[in-house]
Parts: C-alpha cells; structure tokens; sequence
C-alpha cells in the first residue's frame, strides 16, 4: 500500500529509507492510523527525518492524494522561481512588466495561476540563449519576500485555510521556508546560524578548559589530563561586502546583516561595508555610500586571515565591469576597471567567498556572473549555499 507514494518521495531527492517505510507500513496494519489526516502525520514523522524537507513532502502528498501536478522539466526549483515572480508583480506590476518587456496590461488579464505558467515559460525560453537588458528575467532580480496578496483583477492569492484537512494542509505548503533551496530569506535565520557556527577559531589551544580537565581527570580515575581550549582572541575577523545599489538585492541585505550580526560570539570583529554592482577604488561604510568610503588599497594592511564575504546578484552590465571607466557613478571613475580590483581583494584575502541570491541555475546566462565567479567561489545565499560557503572559507591553506 502506498508504494507509488513511497517512491514519489524517493524521486524528488528525499532520502526515505525501506525501513522507514515498513514502520509506516506496521502502523496501518495494526489500525494505528484510521484517516488521510493521522496519515499525513504519521507518514511524516517516520518516513522524513529533517525539516527540510517538509515542503517535498507537502507538495508529494498533494499530487499523490489531491492531483496536484508535481513541477515540471527544471523541476521545483523553476516552480519555486516563478511564484517568487508572482510575488513581486503583486507588489509593483509595472516594475515586472518593464523587465519582461511585455504590455502590462496583457498581464493584467490573467488570473494568478496564469501568471505563473507564462512566468515559467519565460524562465524556460531562456534555456540556451540570453536577449540581453530587460527583457531577460534574472537582470531585474525576483524577490521571494511574501507569499499572498491580490491579483490587479481582484483574484485573491493565496490566504489562510479554513478547511484544516491534511490535503488543504499540504496545499499551504506552510514549511517552505524550511528548504535549503532558494534565497534566504528571515524565517530561515535560525537554521542559517547552524551553518555559520561550522565557523570555529583556528588558533591555537593555549588555554585552559577546567571543566573539562575535572571530567578527563575523573575518567581516568585521577590522573591528571589537561584539557586546552582556543583562546576567545582568536576568533575569526570578517569584512562583509553588501551589494546594496538596487532593488534586486534589497530583500537580503537585512537578512545577511542580521545573520551575521547574530553570529557575531564567532567572530572577533565584523566591518560592513557597501557597493553598487561591483567593486571599483572603494567600499563605504554607510549605506548610502556618500561619506565614508575605504580604499581598496587599504585592505592590503590588514590581516590576510581575514574573511572576505561579499554578498551581490554580480548582474551588470559587462562595461561595469571590464572598462576602465565602468562605473556609473562618475565619482568613482579611477581609470581601473572593477575586475582587477577584484582580484586584487582576492589575492589579499587568503578565504573569500562571493554569496549571490540568483538561483544558480541561471547563472550561466549573465556574462558578468560568470566572469566574477572565476575570481571569488561562488555559491548560491541559500542554506545549502551558506553551508558550502562556510566550509569553503575555513578550508586550511
């Protein structure tokens, strides 16, 4: 019973095991379970072991149970993609109409579950070519901050459930934010911070932990066992380097500040500074970056240890990065181009990372992407992206 189900969740990467499912199995037979709702349930708390997958699950029971169709060809995370897109129509219409370089008012039109599927379709046409500026989805960025709101038409997206059935539970898909897929975003903070503690001190052990003297002293029936500890001075510096230039990258810059700012017992000193799409002669200190801008050439005299985390969508156009004159900014127009400053930060700093919210899917079709992710290692600002970033940077020399 339930083996399509079974297999189903085997099929979209959660890793269910046989002896999992024969408990299931052992509990429908002894009359444990007598409604889809307890199934629901049940099936959950045995056959997934980790809250990431909870929204897998939802969306698997869903199609098994309801019909609701699994996503297609790129799978759930262009499904994902094109939600997010609905999202950010909800919010400014004209914005996302401009970057598709369609009529908003053909978009009007169409209900919400419209919307989506011409969103996927864009997101699918784009598969081996790239039309350049703003038609291009991606350039303009897609925000996953919100999950209801109204269709321009009066159509009401999404909302609170009245009819707490399993299926209408799974149709909520009220876990999402529990994936390690797609960009961070607030509700993932916690499970964030797991990933950033991987981040430990790599000096040495010169100082004493009693408590743990006392236990390895008991266990070996009184011989005395010294137990060091890394001093607290060696904890970690890093410089955070925020893209903070355009609205494609305002729904991660709280986020990655706070994530940083929580972790902060890790670290020894966090600098923030800010950037618009690339990095020329220098990095500000306050967000409007006006009055108090750093010199590049100034981070050559701090410690090379030093962790380098720059955090940005790396789309631009390519004069932005490659001319000597690139910036859009005329004061900032030195006569270097941005990718040699580049990679002058990342010979200075020994572990640097670039973290960019653009699924990496789509990487590929954006120049300066993947001219940047040749200089710093690239990954995407999601847990999962987070987690390798964290490994990536405290990897020994």
């Amino acid at each position: 019973m339930f083996l399509k189900f079974f297999y189903t969740l085997k099929d979209v990467g959660i890793p269910v095991s046989p002896t999992s499912f024969l408990t299931l199995q052992k509990a429908l037979s002894q009359g444990l379970i007598n409604s889809l709702d307890e199934f629901y349930t049940c099936a959950r708390s045995v056959l997934v072991k980790s809250e990431r997958y909870f929204d897998l699950y939802d969306q698997v029971f869903a199609h098994h149970f309801d019909g609701v169709p699994l996503p297609e060809d790129m799978g759930f995370e262009i499904d994902d993609m094109a939600r997010a897109m609905l999202d950010e129509w909800l919010k400014n219409p004209k914005t996302m109409a401009n970057a598709l370089g369609v009529d908003e008012e053909k978009l009007n039109k169409m209900s919400p579950d419209e919307l989506i599927e011409y969103f996927k379709k864009r997101l699918k046409d784009q598969d081996g070519r790239h039309d350049g500026g703003g038609k291009w989805i991606g350039t303009g960025g897609y925000s996953p901050v919100g999950h209801s709101g109204y269709h321009p038409g009066g159509m009401r997206v999404g909302g609170e459930s009245r009819n707490k059935s399993a299926v209408k539970v799974a149709n909520e898909r009220r876990y999402k934010d529990y994936s390690t897929k797609g960009p961070l975003t607030q509700a993932k903070i916690g499970e964030a911070l797991k990933r950033l503690r991987n981040m430990r001190p790599a000096g040495p052990k010169d100082v004493i932990n009693v408590d743990e003297t006392i236990r390895e002293t008991m266990r070996n029936g009184g011989e005395i066992e010294l137990v060091f500890d890394r001093a607290m001075k060696d904890r970690l510096k890093v410089i955070l380097a925020i893209d903070n230039g355009g609205w494609s990258m305002d729904p991660y810059i709280q986020v990655v500040q706070t994530l940083f700012n929580y972790a902060s017992s890790q670290f020894k000193e966090v600098k923030t500074y800010f950037f618009h799409n690339t990095i020329y002669d220098y990095l500000w200190e306050d967000p409007a970056r006006y009055k108090k801008p750093k010199s590049i050439m100034e981070f050559a005299r701090l410690d090379p240890e030093t962790r380098l985390v720059v955090v940005g969508d790396a789309s631009m156009a390519p004069y932005e990065l490659m001319a000597h004159d690139g910036s859009i900014h005329i004061t900032e127009r030195s006569g270097r181009p941005s990718i040699d400053q580049l990679k002058f930060l990342a010979d200075t700093f020994s572990h640097t990372v670039w973290l960019n919210p653009v699924s990496e899917s789509m990487w590929g079709y954006t120049h300066t992407i993947m001219a940047i992710s040749k200089i710093f290692p690239m990954y995407e600002l999601s847990l999962d992206g987070l987690e390798k970033a964290v490994t990536k940077l405290m990897e020994k020399n």
